[in-house]
C-alpha cells in the first residue's frame, strides 16, 4: 500500500515538473516574439520620428499653375491749379475703387508753393485706372516712374513649406497621442512647438505678399504754384497827411531844442555866475598891472 502511493506521488510530481518546464518554454518563447516585434515597431516608429524632425516628408509632385503675383508700386509727382480740391479728388478715387489712405500731409513751401503728399493703396485691378484718373487731376506731369516686383517664385515657396510644416505637425500630434514616457512626451512637445512656431512666421510672409500683391502702393506729390499781384498802398500816396506829420515833427523838435536850452541857462545860472565873478576879478587884476606897468 504504502509503495502503491510512494509510486502515485512520484508519477504526479514528475508530472507536474514537466507541465512547468513547458510553461516555462512558451513564456520565453512568447517574449521573444514579443521583443522582437516591439524592436521592429520601435525601429520604424523613430524612422519615421526622424523624418518629421528633419522635415523629410515625402509627397507627390503637384502640377498647380499659379497666376504671377506682381507687387506694384508708382511714383507721380505732378503740378496742381488748386492743392486743396485736388486732393480731395484724388480721397474721392481711392474711396470709388476700395482702397485707402496711407498717408497725407501739406506742406506750405513759401507764400506762392505749397505741396502736398499722398501714399495710397488701391487695389490690383484697379492700379492702372487709378494712375490715369491721377493725371487727369493734374494741371502738369513732373515725373511718373512704376515698377514691379515678381514674388511667384517666393510665395510657391512658402506654400510649399507650410504643407510640409502641416504634415510634420500631424505626425508630432500623433506621436504625442501614442508617448508613453515622460521623456519621449517632453521631446516631442519642443519638436511640436518649435514646427508650430515655424509655420506662423510662413504664414506672417504669405499673408504679408498676399496683401502687396492684392494692393498696389501709389506715391503722389502735388505742387501747386500761385502768382501773388501786389496791391496799390494807398498810404505812401498821402502826401497832405504826410507833410502835416513832418511840420508838427520839426516844430517839436525845434520846441525840444529851445526847451533844452533854456533848462541849460537857467538850470546852470549859480555856476555862470560864479564863473563871471571869478573871471571878473581875473580881468580887474590884470588891468591894473597893466596901468601900473605904464606910469613906471
Amino acid at each position: 500500500m504504502k509503495k502503491l502511493i510512494f509510486y502515485l506521488l512520484l508519477i504526479s510530481f514528475l508530472s507536474l515538473v514537466t507541465a512547468c518546464s513547458d510553461n516555462k518554454d512558451m513564456e520565453k518563447e512568447y517574449k521573444k516574439e514579443e521583443a522582437n516585434d516591439s524592436a521592429s515597431y520601435s525601429a520604424e516608429e523613430l524612422k519615421s520620428m526622424a523624418n518629421v524632425a528633419e522635415g523629410k516628408i515625402e509627397e507627390a509632385p503637384s502640377e498647380v499653375t499659379i497666376e504671377r503675383m506682381i507687387i506694384h508700386k508708382a511714383i507721380i509727382s505732378t503740378n496742381v491749379k488748386n492743392l486743396a480740391n485736388a486732393q480731395y479728388n484724388i480721397e474721392q478715387k481711392v474711396k470709388k475703387y476700395g482702397g485707402y489712405i496711407v498717408e497725407s500731409n501739406v506742406f506750405q513751401i513759401d507764400d506762392q508753393t505749397s505741396s502736398g503728399n499722398m501714399i495710397v493703396r488701391i487695389p490690383e485691378k484697379h492700379f492702372d485706372t487709378f494712375l490715369s484718373d491721377t493725371e487727369e487731376v493734374a494741371s502738369k506731369v513732373l515725373e511718373r516712374n512704376v515698377t514691379g516686383q515678381d514674388v511667384t517664385e517666393q510665395y510657391v515657396d512658402l506654400t510649399s513649406r507650410i504643407k510640409s510644416k502641416r504634415v510634420v505637425e500631424e505626425r508630432l500630434l500623433e506621436f504625442m497621442k501614442k508617448a508613453e514616457k515622460t521623456e519621449d512626451l517632453l521631446k516631442i512637445s519642443s519638436d511640436l512647438a518649435s514646427v508650430q512656431e515655424e509655420i506662423e512666421v510662413i504664414v506672417g510672409k504669405i499673408k504679408y505678399l498676399e496683401n502687396q500683391t492684392s494692393f498696389s502702393t501709389v506715391e503722389l506729390t502735388m505742387y501747386e504754384n500761385r502768382v501773388i499781384i501786389p496791391e496799390i498802398d494807398n498810404k505812401d500816396l498821402n502826401t497832405l497827411d504826410k507833410t502835416k506829420k513832418q511840420f508838427v515833427t520839426s516844430t517839436n523838435a525845434l520846441l525840444a531844442a529851445g526847451s533844452g536850452v533854456i533848462v541849460f541857462l537857467i538850470g546852470n545860472l549859480p555856476v555862470f555866475l560864479f564863473l563871471g565873478v571869478i573871471a571878473f576879478v581875473v580881468y580887474w587884476i590884470f588891468k591894473r598891472r597893466r596901468v601900473v606897468n605904464k606910469k613906471e
